[in-house]
C-alpha cells in the first residue's frame, strides 16, 4: 500500500498538525496501541492521526536524519498487528505503510476516525491479564477519559461527520480522474503513479474514501466535494454566488450585478472565486512619502484575508443545508455569508469580537484535512486571526462577524480600506458601463424601448423590434424574454412590481 501523502510533508509537519502525529523510536506495541485507540476515537473530530515508527522527536518535531527500523522486523510486526487489532473493542484495523526517509526504512501507521467508536483497548496489549480502557487525545498525549469526557466520548457513538459518511448516490464515474490525479501530484503522493482509469477503486480505498457496507462499499461525501466536477448534483446549492451593489445594498438595492454562480469541486470553487475577486475587485495603491525612500503599498482588500474567508466559508459550511455561499460586494465592504453558524461550543462573545474561533467539534474534518494538504488552510482556528492580522497589516479596519443565537448562519464583513471607498463606487459604475458596451444590437434596442416606455411587455417589444430591425422573420416573444433575462442577470435591468402592472428599471445606462 502507498501512503496518500508525501512522507517528507508528513515528517516536516506541514501537512498535518503536530498533535495528530506521534513519533516512536521503535516498535512499542503497548504505547502504540493506546495511541491507535485514541486516534480512532477522534474525540475532537480532527481526522485521526499518524504514528511514525523509527523516528526520534524533540518538542513534537521529527529529528533528521531518522534512525529507521530493521527491515527484517517488518514482517513480524505485521503479524503482531493482526493479533493486536483483534483485541480492540469493537474491532478496528489501522493502515500500515512502509516508507523510506533519509535512506532508512520507517513504518507509518495511519489511523482514521473509526466508524464504530467509541473504542477500548488493553492498557498493556502484550500483557496476559488485560484491563480495557477508552483512550482519547489530549494535546499530544493519549489519556484515559474521566467523568464528563468519558460520557461525551460515549455519546459520539454512531455520530460520523457528514463529509466522512458514505453516499449511495455517488458512483465511481462521478469522480474525476483528472481532479484526483491533479491533487495527488500537488501533494506529492506516490499514488499519483497509479493509473486511475484501471485502479480508481484501489486508490480511493487507500485514501480512505470508501465506507465499508454489507453490500461492499460506498464512496464518501468528501470524495465528491474534492474530486467531482459537479458536487452540486449530490449537495444542493453547493455553489458560490457573487452579487455587486455599486451604490450599496441599502442605498440602491435595485442597482445590482449578479455574477454567474460558481460551481465545481471545492478547490475549483475556491480558485474561481479568488480569481474573480483578484481580477475584478482587488486594487493596489502605492504612496511615496517625501520624507523616506520606501514606498507604502496597500490594497482595498488584502488577498490573503479574502482567501481565508472564502476557504472557511466552504470548509465550515453545513453541506446538508440547501443554501449557497453568498458573497456581497459593496463600496464599503465585502460580506461572505454561509450556513450554518459557528459551533455552540464557541462563546458568543468570541464570535462578536472576531477572535480565534476554536471549536471542540469540526463539521468537515476530512475536507479540512484535504484543504490543509493543498495549503489552502493552515489548520484549526487559524482562519479568523489570519484575516484580522492581514487587515491590520494593510491598515484596514478589523473584520466583524455576525451570527444568531441558534447559530444558523455565519457572516463575516471584511471592510474596504478607507482610501479606496470613493474610488470603488466609481469603479463599479464603470463595470456596468463596460457591460452595456458588450450587449448585442438587439439588447441595446430593447433598452431604448424601455427608456421610452418602462411598462412595455415582451410581446409589445417583439412587435416593435420587428419594425425597428426590419427582419423578415420578425423577433419572437421568447427571444425577447431571453434577452430581458440576460439583461437582468448582468445587472443592467431590474423589474419593479408584478408581471402585468409592473415596470422595467434601467440601472446606470450611459
Amino acid at each position: 500500500m502507498r501512503l496518500p501523502i508525501n512522507i517528507e510533508e508528513l515528517l516536516s509537519g506541514r501537512a498535518v498538525e503536530g498533535d495528530r502525529i506521534e513519533y516512536k523510536t521503535g516498535w512499542n506495541p503497548d504505547a502504540i496501541y493506546r495511541t491507535i485507540c485514541a486516534f480512532a476515537n477522534d474525540f475532537d473530530e480532527t481526522g485521526g492521526g499518524y504514528i511514525v515508527v523509527g523516528v526520534k522527536e524533540e518538542n513534537g518535531h521529527a529529528i533528521r536524519p531518522v534512525i529507521g527500523i530493521d527491515p527484517n522486523q517488518i514482517e513480524p510486526t505485521e503479524k503482531d498487528m493482526v493479533g493486536y487489532n483483534n483485541l480492540i473493542r469493537p474491532y478496528y484495523q489501522p493502515r500500515l505503510y512502509i516508507e523510506e526517509a533519509d535512506g532508512k526504512t520507517i513504518l507509518v501507521i495511519k489511523v482514521s476516525p473509526g466508524e464504530r467508536r467509541p473504542y477500548k483497548v488493553p492498557d498493556q496489549i502484550t500483557a496476559k491479564q488485560k484491563a480495557y480502557n477508552y483512550y482519547i487525545r489530549y494535546n499530544s498525549s493519549s489519556i484515559v477519559p474521566k467523568d464528563e469526557y468519558e460520557r461525551e466520548l460515549i455519546n459520539l457513538a454512531n455520530r460520523m461527520p457528514f463529509d466522512d459518511r458514505g453516499n449511495d448516490d455517488i458512483k465511481l464515474t462521478d469522480i474525476s480522474p483528472l481532479l484526483l490525479h491533479d491533487y495527488l501530484v500537488k501533494v506529492k503522493s506516490s499514488l499519483a503513479d497509479i493509473s486511475l482509469t484501471d485502479h480508481m477503486e484501489d486508490v480511493l480505498e487507500q485514501m480512505d474514501l470508501l465506507e465499508a457496507v454489507p453490500e461492499g462499499w460506498r464512496i464518501k461525501n468528501v470524495a465528491a466535494m474534492m474530486f467531482s466536477e459537479r458536487p452540486d448534483r449530490f449537495f444542493r446549492q453547493a455553489q458560490i454566488e457573487i452579487v455587486l451593489f455599486p451604490e450599496g445594498r441599502e442605498k440602491n438595492p435595485n442597482n445590482l450585478i449578479e455574477v454567474e454562480p460558481i460551481r465545481g469541486s471545492v478547490p475549483q470553487m475556491i480558485e474561481k472565486t479568488l480569481s474573480y475577486l483578484n481580477t475584478n475587485i482587488i486594487k493596489k495603491q502605492i504612496i511615496k512619502p517625501k520624507d523616506r525612500a520606501q514606498s507604502i503599498t496597500f490594497f482595498n482588500y488584502p488577498y490573503q484575508a479574502l482567501e481565508e474567508a472564502v476557504v472557511n466559508s466552504l470548509y465550515h459550511r453545513d453541506w446538508t443545508i440547501r443554501e449557497p455561499v453568498e458573497i456581497t460586494i459593496e463600496p464599503e465592504r465585502i460580506s461572505i455569508l454561509s450556513f450554518s453558524g459557528p459551533n455552540h461550543t464557541i462563546p458568543m462573545e468570541a464570535v462578536q469580537k472576531g477572535l480565534s474561533l476554536r471549536s471542540r467539534r469540526y463539521r468537515n474534518r476530512r475536507l479540512g484535512e484535504f484543504l490543509k494538504e493543498l495549503d489552502l488552510t493552515e489548520g484549526r482556528a487559524t482562519g479568523i486571526p489570519t484575516i484580522q492580522d492581514e487587515l491590520k497589516d494593510n491598515g484596514s479596519p478589523q473584520a466583524t462577524i455576525e451570527t444568531d443565537d441558534e447559530r444558523t448562519y455565519f457572516m463575516i464583513d471584511i471592510p474596504c480600506h478607507p482610501d479606496f471607498i470613493k474610488e470603488q463606487v466609481a469603479l463599479n459604475k464603470d463595470v456596468v458601463k463596460d457591460i452595456v458596451k458588450e450587449l448585442s444590437e438587439r439588447q441595446k434596442i430593447i433598452l431604448d424601448f424601455i427608456a421610452e416606455n418602462p411598462a412595455l411587455t415582451a410581446k409589445e417589444m417583439s412587435e416593435k423590434m420587428s419594425e425597428k430591425m426590419s427582419e423578415k422573420d420578425g423577433v419572437n416573444e421568447r427571444t425577447i424574454e431571453r434577452d430581458l433575462a440576460k439583461l437582468k442577470k448582468l445587472g443592467v435591468l431590474s423589474r419593479e412590481g408584478g408581471r402585468k402592472e409592473g415596470k422595467w428599471v434601467i440601472i446606470n445606462k450611459e
